[in-house]
C-alpha cells in the first residue's frame, strides 16, 4: 500500500477548529490498515499508533472500530452520491439517467477499487447497516452509516420516474433498483478481483451490463 503509515507530523496536538483534519488522519489510517492487515486484526491502539496520538484520544473522535468502518462507508457511498447528483442536474429523460447513473457507479468502483473492495468485499459491513439495511423510510440523513440507503433511495426515485415517463417494471420498484445494482456490483467485483485476466475491453463490458440490467427490469417501447 503506497504511504507511510506511521508519522510522528500526525501526532502533534491540533489547534482548536481543526478537529476534522484528525478525524480525516484517523480515517486515512484506519483505511490503510483495514486494507494491509485486516478489519479484524487491527486495533484501535495500532492506528492510534499510526496516527501518533493515543487511544484515549482517538476515542474522541470515533467511539470503536465499528465507527470508523460506517464513516469510511459514508465516505465511499458520499463519492458516489456527488456523481449521482451531477448526473441528475443535466435534466435527461428518466431512462437515461439511469443509465448514466450506472456507468458513473461502475467507472467511480474501479477508480477506487480499494474504497469499493473495503466497503462491498470485504466482508465487514458494520452491524448497525446490516440491521437497517436500505429502506428509505428508516432513513436519518444525520446518521452514521446512512449515505448507502440515501444513495438507494435516490436509485429508487430514478425507477419511479421511470415509471411516471410511461415505461412500465417487470418488478416493484425496490427490487428493480436491487436488481440492477447486483448486475453492476458484479460487474465491479469480477473486474476488481481478477484485474489481470483478458477480459473483453472494458467500455463493451461495461455499456454491455447496463444494456442487460436496464432491459431486464425495464419494459422499453
Amino acid at each position: 500500500m503506497e504511504g507511510e503509515l506511521s508519522t510522528a507530523a500526525l501526532g502533534t496536538r491540533k489547534k482548536r477548529g481543526e478537529g476534522h483534519t484528525r478525524r480525516d488522519e484517523i480515517l486515512w489510517a484506519a483505511k490503510k490498515l483495514f486494507l494491509k492487515e485486516g478489519y479484524e486484526a487491527t486495533t484501535i491502539r495500532r492506528i492510534a499508533d499510526a496516527v501518533g496520538v493515543s487511544a484515549p484520544a482517538l476515542y474522541l473522535y470515533f467511539k470503536d472500530k465499528e465507527a470508523i468502518m460506517l464513516a469510511l462507508c459514508d465516505q465511499t457511498f458520499g463519492g458516489l452520491i456527488e456523481r449521482m447528483g451531477e448526473i441528475e442536474k443535466k435534466g435527461l429523460p428518466p431512462i437515461e439517467r439511469l443509465r448514466h447513473c450506472g456507468e458513473a457507479y461502475i467507472r467511480f468502483g474501479l477508480a477506487n477499487p480499494q474504497e469499493y473492495w473495503l466497503t462491498f468485499l470485504s466482508g465487514n459491513t458494520p452491524k448497525q447497516i446490516k440491521e437497517r439495511g436500505h429502506k428509505p423510510e428508516t432513513i436519518d440523513p444525520n446518521e452514521p452509516g446512512a449515505s448507502g440507503a440515501i444513495a438507494f433511495a435516490r436509485l429508487m426515485g430514478m425507477f419511479r420516474d421511470i415509471e411516471n415517463a410511461g415505461m412500465p417494471l417487470y418488478y416493484p420498484v425496490e427490487t428493480a433498483a436491487e436488481l440492477v445494482w447486483m448486475s453492476l456490483h458484479g460487474l465491479v467485483a469480477a473486474l476488481i478481483h481478477n484485474p489481470e485476466f483478458p477480459w473483453t475491453k472494458h467500455d463493451t463490458l461495461i455499456a454491455g451490463m447496463i444494456d442487460m440490467a436496464v432491459r431486464g427490469v425495464v419494459r422499453l417501447p
